[in-house]
């Protein structure tokens, strides 16, 4: 074989390489962009269904904020809150939380809160628990998440805010107590954040990036 015969073959292959790279980065990019877009979408989706439209007349996709509190939304990544106003005058939110103790991993919420401290819904958006058991949480499968609404701190007191099997007023699935415990525990720091700082999270301006160290107390066992 020749010199230049080597050169062309070794030619050849290079541009073989780098045409497969740029092609395995182009399906990266459209993959990662099409679950991105559709992890969007489920998010809006649950938004329409938290957030009943007579509860404003603002936009609250243009009118909303993030908050930095791993403490009380379990999560390191900065999470979106939605207000809703009428007439000027702050109505409800919502705000997304993560239950990171789920049996299969994280479970993505979505929660609204009206100003009284009420919740408006509870909604899943992501999650990987077993299907046929932890997947009750989903409200195509069960009714379960939909018995958040209405509830607050002191309905029940916060140290009902707990599975029955340990000691609370939340029932859990048959089979798996992890998956509902997480959640139910998640929603309780949503309230507890907000009893707290749900003032400020109404009077930032929109865009407005807030950041809390501090935590909540632990239940009462």
């Amino acid at each position: 074989m020749t010199l230049r015969q080597t050169l062309s073959g070794a030619g050849l292959l290079a541009l073989t390489a780098l045409f497969a790279a740029t092609l395995l980065a182009g399906v990266y990019a459209l993959t990662r962009q099409a679950i991105s877009d559709a992890e969007q979408q489920a998010r809006l989706q649950a938004l329409a269904l938290v957030l009943p439209p007579d509860r404003y007349d603002n936009d609250p996709l243009a009118d909303q904020i993030t908050v930095l509190a791993p403490g009380w939304l379990g999560s390191d990544a900065p999470m979106t809150v939605w207000r809703a106003r009428r007439a000027g005058e702050p109505t409800m939110l919502a705000i997304e939380a993560v239950a990171a103790d789920g049996y299969a991993g994280s479970i993505e919420l979505l929660i609204s809160v009206d100003t009284s401290g009420h919740i408006g819904a509870v909604r899943v958006t992501r999650h990987s628990e077993t299907p046929g058991l932890g997947d009750a949480i989903e409200m195509r499968r069960s009714d379960w998440i939909s018995r958040f609404a209405g509830k607050g701190l002191q309905q029940p007191p916060p140290a009902r805010w707990k599975v029955r099997k340990d000691g609370g007023d939340f029932d859990q699935f048959a089979g798996a107590t992890i998956t509902p415990r997480a959640v139910v525990a998640a929603t309780r720091r949503v309230l507890q954040l907000l009893e707290r700082r749900g003032a400020a999270l109404y009077a930032e301006p929109a865009g407005a990036a807030l950041r809390f160290t501090d935590a909540p107390e632990a239940p009462t066992p």
